[in-house]
């Protein structure tokens, strides 16, 4: 039984057409169109009469209670939901915010070719039609020293593909350590099995030695696979197959050897630590015969993946029905041919993701100082005397599944307000007109600022005035 509220509230919602008609329907009817606002009406309509709400209702109050929550879904709606952000982690790969920033290069490449019609997929010298992956195919060879590449859209797809060309219905010898999952449940042996290989484990957890690639191999072995570990680490005893080991093995039983490199590291960075990581060159020096990596971590680029190797195996790709499937658009090339540029030309520690990792301690501390003093500031005009704004060390990380148990030391701004707490300042943050993704450690917002972009610093400032101001 409905209730007499209930009732009374059903009775006085408005006719479809004078809600339409209504003044507030008709400015969003210019901006979106008739449709559009009349669909949002019609599921706040829905969800009125499914849920019963407490009287008294009058045929006013539940006109201004359509028109409220209408108003609320349309602007929603309207307005895009893959918005800039702040990164204030001091993740400097972040997934979930988008990992690498472009550089302007790239930005300005992006613009150039989205506006007009372009050279994709087509040779004026020739006057006929040519293909897309020219573009970046000699950047990558000089660069990791291959001897052709190719591009698809990212490194799960570019391993799905080498794969899929190489050794569909034959068999893949992987050791048991490196049967990873990189976020977002993409593993190994489900890739291999979509793939149509058959995934042969050999070793253990902690140890796999070239005998035990040599023991597995059948006349239906195709490809020895090496894989980065990536987002974890196995410490204590381990023992591993070096890669001159495997790409010796591969070249004597006329097998593939492939290496999933996943992070993308073009060059070495400026860090003690980096050492340890093997760059794309280093992969095809060693002699691994196609290796596949990311462009949008280490490498600072767009989401991409990349195969570079030897010619008759990125060949065998190349002339895959999969690649079609998997192909970039003409935005990415141009942000990945630039990026790619900026390191033929040596200028990598221009990209955003580059220099933050190698970002001088001193120089960040310099940095948080100035962002500390421009906070206290915005604090002291608005008159929020509740609030410790102090500068901070904090422990950064690279992410992106690279150097896992490395740390990077740096600075950032500590914010504590005696009248909320850091979750609550935290969220205040996140919901602003550009939302500020900060840490927390101790009891205290922490801003990182490795992370910060050019302007990041005022757009923090405007919130936290916000925020304080609405507090009162």
């Amino acid at each position: 039984m409905m209730s007499s509220d209930t009732n009374t509230l059903l009775r006085h919602i408005p006719a479809m057409d004078e809600l339409l008609n209504a003044s507030w329907a008709v400015e969003f009817s210019a901006l979106m169109g008739r449709d559009f606002v009349k669909r949002a009406i019609a599921e706040v309509l829905d969800g009125i009469r499914s849920e019963p709400i407490d009287g008294p209702h009058t045929k006013a109050s539940v006109s201004g209670l359509v028109a409220g929550r209408a108003a609320a879904l349309i602007r929603q709606r309207s307005s895009s939901t893959l918005k800039q952000v702040v990164n204030a982690t001091g993740v400097v790969i972040h997934t979930n915010l988008g990992r690498a920033p472009l550089a302007d290069e790239a930005l300005k490449a992006v613009n150039d070719v989205a506006k007009t019609y372009s050279t994709l997929e087509y040779s004026p010298e020739k006057g006929a039609r040519a293909g897309r992956n020219a573009h970046i195919e000699w950047l990558i060879c000089h660069i990791t020293g291959a001897q052709a590449a190719l591009v698809v859209n990212n490194n799960a797809a570019a391993v799905l593909l080498a794969l899929s060309a190489t050794a569909a219905g034959r068999e893949v010898i992987v050791s048991s350590g490196e049967l990873v999952e990189i976020g977002d449940s993409f593993r190994i042996p489900d890739i291999l099995s979509f793939s149509g290989a058959t995934m042969v484990a050999v070793g253990c957890t902690n140890s796999t030695r070239i005998a035990d690639y040599r023991d597995a191999i059948t006349e239906k072995t195709a490809v020895l696979l090496k894989v980065h570990p990536s987002n974890y680490k196995i410490e204590g005893f381990t023992a591993s197959t070096s890669r001159e080991e495997l790409a010796q093995l591969a070249s004597s039983r006329g097998l593939v050897f492939m290496e999933d490199l996943g992070s993308g590291l073009l060059c070495q960075l400026g860090l003690p630590f980096a050492r340890l990581e093997h760059s794309a060159r280093d992969c095809i020096q060693a002699g691994v015969g196609a290796v596949t990596f990311s462009g949008d971590k280490l490498l600072g680029g767009p989401q991409i993946g990349v195969i570079a190797g030897e010619r008759r195996l990125v060949d065998k790709m190349r002339s895959h029905q999969l690649l079609r499937a998997l192909r970039v658009d003409k935005m990415t090339l141009a942000a990945f041919e630039a990026t790619l540029r900026m390191y033929a030309a040596g200028r990598q520690g221009e990209i955003p993701v580059v220099k933050m990792i190698e970002a001088d301690k001193n120089a960040m501390r310099k940095k948080a100082q100035r962002l500390c003093r421009m906070l206290r500031e915005k604090a002291q005009s608005i008159g929020a005397g509740d609030v410790d704004i102090a500068v901070v060390e904090t422990d950064d990380a690279i992410g992106g599944g690279s150097f896992p148990a490395q740390r990077l030391e740096g600075f950032g701004v500590g914010i504590r307000s005696a009248s909320r707490g850091a979750e609550s300042l935290a969220a205040a943050l996140r919901a602003g007109r550009v939302p500020v993704i900060p840490g927390i450690r101790d009891g205290r917002v922490v801003l990182h600022v490795r992370t910060l972009l050019d302007g990041d610093d005022r757009i923090i400032a405007s919130s936290l005035a916000d925020i304080f101001e609405r507090a009162g």
